[in-house]
């Protein structure tokens, strides 16, 4: 079971456990983890990334990402996670069910980022499965994406080893670092995985919403 009660200020009152990692909401508090985390890692980080504003480690600039992840799920778009390490002291990098769609797409966009001490170790790997699962069962998503920049066969590698497969090729599709780059699509999707015999017993009727539970919190806490 995903919902669970958490901290008022948290965006959203979804947690999800892994093997060896949990999910959970941004909340205020992290602030001195994520900015000191995202500061060692900016030279691994910023190359796949959008181009981070001048104050985007600040306190004023984390109150900014909040408000922004805050008005998105409100509006049923998104579904920011952190990911920590085991019981959620260390936190290791985030992950995000963004643009969502319900109604007879079903959809969304899969984005993450890892802090450079514990990419490679398997962890990411781990917070991909769960939240797949997340969207598939919970969230009832038929199809699941994710772009990559050509150069970053990491990631790429990453998302066929669990089960995303390459659909095409955008160019100058994301403005990435300071330039267009192109992307490779990958996706998932969800009757081709583990979970189809359950969604075949779902109706799919166009139009169909699955509800969205109310934000914790009634205004950003800043």
């Amino acid at each position: 079971m995903a919902l669970v009660v958490l901290n008022r200020a948290a965006i959203h009152p979804y947690q999800l456990t892994g093997k060896g990692v949990l999910l959970r909401a941004p909340q205020p508090k992290d602030y001195e983890k994520w900015s000191n985390l995202r500061e060692i890692s900016r030279d691994f980080l910023q190359p796949w990334e959008p181009t981070w504003p001048v104050d985007d480690l600040s306190r004023v600039g984390f109150k900014r990402r909040y408000k922004q992840l805050l008005q998105e799920y409100r509006q049923g778009q998104s579904y920011p996670f952190y990911i920590f390490e085991g019981i959620g002291q260390k936190l290791l990098g985030g992950i995000t069910l963004t643009n969502v769609r319900h109604g007879v797409c079903k959809s969304g966009c899969l984005g993450y980022w890892m802090g450079k001490p514990y990419a490679g170790k398997g962890y990411m790997k781990k917070a991909v499965e769960r939240i797949i699962s997340f969207a598939f069962e919970e969230l009832h998503l038929h199809r699941v994406e994710a772009n990559c920049i050509p150069t970053n066969e990491v990631s790429i590698g990453l998302l066929e080893r669990v089960g995303f497969e390459r659909e095409g090729y955008a160019r100058s599709f994301l403005f990435i670092n300071g330039q267009w780059q192109d992307h490779v699509l990958l996706a998932k999707i969800a009757e081709e995985t583990n979970f189809s015999r359950s969604l075949r017993n779902r109706t799919g009727r166009a139009g169909q919403q699955n509800k969205i539970p109310e934000p914790v919190s009634a205004k950003a806490p800043f």
